[in-house]
């Protein structure tokens, strides 16, 4: 099993864990634990987050990358690491689990 498959079942595998989705720098999910719809719309929306966000900490200092973006709502929490500018993990958590 390669070292993505493994990190894959080892984020899934964590009390509180909705979901995963490894994402390709297009917005195409390229490995998903959830329903196709609703892969769609975090890839989608998560995509445009991870550039304007890049973009800012760029802006405020062009040597430094985005390594990680954390996203806390009512219902969720979003984690997402982009891993190169070729993919992204995305984490998705129920909010119940999230420690406060």
């Amino acid at each position: 099993m390669s070292e993505v498959e493994e990190t894959f079942k080892r984020l899934l595998a964590h009390k509180g864990v909705i979901g995963a989705i490894i994402v390709s720098s297009d917005g195409i999910a390229v490995r998903t634990s959830m329903d196709n719809s609703t892969t769609n719309h975090y890839c989608g929306l998560i995509q445009q987050l991870v550039a304007k966000s890049r973009s800012a900490v760029r802006d405020l200092d062009p040597s430094n990358d985005l390594t990680f973006l954390r996203i806390r709502s009512t219902r969720n929490e979003i984690m997402v690491a982009p891993v190169d500018h070729y993919f992204s993990y995305i984490n998705v958590l129920a909010s119940s689990s999230v420690v406060r």
